[in-house]
């Protein structure tokens, strides 16, 4: 019975999936072998491309369209990826939304707003999608924060103090479902090109004001996050509660 559970095609619910690192860790997943559900909150014409591309490779895909931040939706959202898919085996929390300011400024509908999206979501998928992976006695939660969470940033207080929610709110939830043959780890990319970061790439002082922190002394690559959140999915069946800065050595 074990066998058979691990030789069955896995289904991945990535949260964000429709660009940035989402899209990447959801390209990566169906490259491993996964099926996938690409969560996504407005960009539907960027999520329906990313499952074509994916159904392209020989894998089934759907883009659902939910806010994380809304209980009603991510329910609705599990309940739809069950239904289609009969289940999901692995769960990545990436929908964040940022919003930025020094504190002074900055108001409580954009810290609630980034709160909400990072820790409030990522509780919400956990709260609905875990009880299937109890069901299975199998599951792959992989969290990802920012480096942001660990070295802080001026003016992302909100940003800050939810990815950095994250690694606690992982700890805690591994503990608890550990023995259930369910992990819970987090990923912590560091520099890279995204539509969050385009600000930073504006000028070449900016770049290299950046760059200084890094002692490879270069950004990092989408697909070099991705690769660790497919490991975890798949090879990583003794790892829970665990940190993976990907970050160039920022962290040391």
């Amino acid at each position: 019975m074990v066998r058979v559970m691990e030789e069955m095609t896995r289904v991945a619910l990535v949260t964000g999936g429709s660009r940035g690192i989402g899209q990447a860790i959801a390209m990566d997943l169906a490259r491993e072998g996964a099926d996938l559900v690409v969560n996504y909150r407005v960009r539907s014409d960027e999520a329906e491309k990313v499952v074509r591309e994916i159904e392209a490779m020989g894998r089934r895909a759907l883009a659902i369209k939910a806010d994380v931040s809304n209980e009603q939706e991510v329910k609705a959202m599990v309940e739809k990826a069950i239904e289609t898919f009969g289940r999901v085996d692995i769960l990545v929390n990436n929908a964040a939304l940022h919003r930025g300011g020094r504190i002074q400024k900055l108001s409580t509908e954009d810290w609630d707003t980034v709160i909400n999206s990072i820790l409030k979501g990522t509780f919400n998928c956990c709260r609905y999608v875990i009880p299937y992976m109890l069901e299975n006695g199998w599951g792959r939660i992989i969290n990802i924060s920012s480096d942001v969470a660990l070295h802080g940033y001026p003016g992302d207080t909100p940003y800050g103090a939810a990815k950095a929610g994250l690694i606690g709110f992982t700890k805690s939830m591994a503990k608890e479902v550990a023995k259930k043959n369910i992990t819970v780890n987090v990923v912590v990319p560091g520099f890279l090109r995204t539509d969050m970061t385009a600000p930073l790439f504006d000028t070449e002082e900016k770049v290299q004001r950046e760059l200084s922190r890094i002692p490879m002394g270069r950004p990092g690559r989408l697909e070099e996050v991705s690769c660790v959140v497919s490991f975890l999915a798949f090879k990583g069946s003794y790892i829970t509660g665990a940190v993976f800065q990907v970050d160039g050595g920022m962290g040391m």
